[in-house]
């Protein structure tokens, strides 16, 4: 009987701008007024991105609004927050954005079914505008070829 993770945002717009090579799942380091707004799905992920640097990993730019019922000891909406890997995870990462120039991006953002707030990353290489369109292209031709079947199938299923 497992459970779903409850997803709380989501970054579509990084499918789109950046291929992705690899997904990694890290824990969130958060204060309690961040958790209270995260579970009121209140979080923009579309600019964000994640640092490896000195055995640590950052989360830059991760929008998630101040909680609404807090008080004067509520949060930054845009600090940064810790993410937590393992060492050898960290080095794996360290390495591979160094070498191979690619960048780490927040996918999605979502509560495990123990009630725990996990980011996925992905490590991404950023598509060029050609790139971009023939993405488009891909989808719209798969998408025709459907439609095709589809009228095939129901061709088939009335003369039977």
């Amino acid at each position: 009987m497992s459970q779903e993770p409850k997803v709380v945002g989501s970054n579509r717009k990084a499918f789109h701008e950046y291929s992705i090579e690899e997904k990694i799942e890290a824990g969130l380091i958060l204060t309690g007024t961040e958790v209270k707004s995260l579970r009121e799905g209140r979080v923009n992920l579309r600019e964000a991105y994640a640092t490896v640097a000195a055995g640590k990993a950052i989360l830059h730019n991760c929008h998630i609004a101040e909680y609404s019922h807090g008080n004067i000891m509520n949060h930054e909406p845009l600090r940064p927050r810790g993410l937590l890997l393992h060492k050898k995870e960290l080095q794996k990462l360290e390495t591979t954005v160094q070498q191979k120039g690619l960048t780490l991006i927040p996918l999605r953002l979502y509560f495990s079914p123990r009630g725990m707030a996990k980011v996925e990353l992905g490590l991404a290489r950023g598509k060029k505008h050609y790139d971009r369109r023939e993405t488009l292209k891909q989808r719209e031709a798969g998408r025709e070829m459907e439609r095709v079947m589809k009228t095939r199938r129901r061709d088939v299923e009335r003369r039977a």
